[in-house]
């Protein structure tokens, strides 16, 4: 975030994050994961609970800093500078703590979300299915009610860390009859026997991180282990959209920095036709439309934040959390697009990592709802305010010569 936004508690943080990223994570961690020999860096995450930087956005008592968005995205832009994998791993504690957090029992917190802060549990999120990605409320994954258990059949994929993680957020279909909003559940389930692992895919970036496909086969838990209440997970995955998007939309931003600087450090050492390219007007206007298509995502982004630390209505920090996860993802593949342009061939090699960061950044505009989910969400909620409140201001509609010609007005 720009230093103008930041308070001194928040300049702290950001300094506590860049020491962790810079001291604490070894190149080699990250040539492994992209050569698919590490799958799962569990070791990442102890020593980010270490240095007490996992959840902050969470009660103290439980591990937590009771740290707002606007402080989070801090830390969030710092661990994008290591590319997808290890900036999803984080954000994960952050997204299925959320769930914890906002709908789990006394007894979940404890047994789950603390543990988690301290980095003694890893999890990961169960929410893709083979048959769809964007049709969320089209689950087929079930949990069948047996007593004091449910028993879960299914599967999920593209889920990051199924490899290593120690529990799952799972959503599964709890009422096979009803309307599909008020149908479905959300449960944290234990990694046991029937819990079946499958790592298939070959990915084109964002290797790592122990992405694969999980099997349930009459999977029992415990009922406690519901999260909120039964067939009510709709209100769990509309609440799940911001942290899912605002870490999306926080990695971006620092992914875009670190490809940016990349390019504009080589821009000043590598010379042609006699003098260093930084000097031509083909690379110098690169790296401005970079800076301002990176400051223009930190804009949006701590304006999002914002908007959900202070209770805005959930209609209006739904669309600004949209905005920033299209805006900061969109800008961050155009930037390191402008990165690898400047550097021309090289850039194209593994001499340098801006191959890796292109492969890795093009996933995010897919992931936690595609950016075309998001114009959805935008325009909607955009036209149900405008329908709600109206005009706040001057109507200029009727500020035009002829606006009293209504016969000329016609909707129909």
């Amino acid at each position: 975030m720009l230093d103008c936004l930041m308070s001194v508690g928040e300049k702290k943080l950001q300094e506590e994050v860049r020491a962790f990223v810079k001291e604490d994570i070894d190149k080699q961690l990250l040539r492994e994961m992209d050569e698919d020999k590490v799958r799962y860096p569990r070791e990442f995450l102890e020593k980010a609970a270490a240095r007490n930087l996992l959840g902050l956005r969470f009660p103290e008592k439980y591990g937590g800093r009771a740290m707002p968005w606007a402080s989070e995205i801090i830390a969030l832009e710092e661990v994008g500078v290591l590319g997808t994998s290890l900036g999803c791993l984080y954000s994960l504690v952050s997204i299925v703590g959320e769930a914890i957090d906002k709908f789990g029992s006394d007894h979940l917190k404890e047994k789950y979300l603390k543990p988690t802060l301290e980095g003694k549990l890893t999890c990961a999120e169960a929410l893709t299915e083979p048959r769809g990605g964007s049709d969320f409320f089209g689950a087929t994954c079930t949990a069948r009610k047996e007593g004091d258990h449910y028993v879960i059949n299914g599967q999920k994929r593209f889920v990051v860390g199924s490899e290593g993680a120690d529990y799952f957020m799972v959503y599964a279909r709890t009422d096979l009859d009803a309307q599909p909003h008020k149908s479905i559940s959300a449960f944290l389930v234990d990694r046991c026997p029937e819990v079946r692992a499958e790592y298939l895919y070959g990915l084109m970036g964002t290797r790592g991180g122990g992405t694969g496909r999980l099997v349930f086969n009459d999977v029992r838990v415990p009922a406690k282990n519901l999260l909120g209440e039964e067939n009510n997970g709709s209100a769990i995955f509309y609440q799940m959209m911001i942290p899912e998007r605002m870490t999306s939309a926080g990695g971006a931003v620092g992914m875009g920095r670190a490809a940016l600087e990349v390019a504009a450090r080589y821009s000043t050492r590598r010379k042609a036709f006699g003098q260093e390219i930084k000097n031509f007007q083909g690379v110098s206007f690169k790296v401005a439309d970079s800076i301002t298509s990176l400051d223009t995502a930190r804009g949006i982004v701590y304006l999002a934040a914002r908007s959900v630390d202070a209770g805005d209505p959930p209609g209006r920090s739904r669309r600004l959390v949209s905005e920033a996860k299209k805006v900061a993802t969109e800008n961050a593949w155009k930037v390191v697009n402008n990165a690898m342009q400047v550097m021309g061939g090289i850039g194209y090699t593994n001499v340098y990592p801006i191959e890796k960061m292109l492969r890795d950044v093009r996933l995010i505009m897919i992931w936690t709802g595609t950016n075309e989910i998001m114009d959805l969400i935008i325009q909607h909620e955009y036209y149900r305010e405008l329908a709600k409140e109206g005009f706040k201001g001057r109507d200029i509609e009727f500020d035009a010569p002829e606006a009293d010609q209504e016969d000329e007005k016609i909707y129909e």
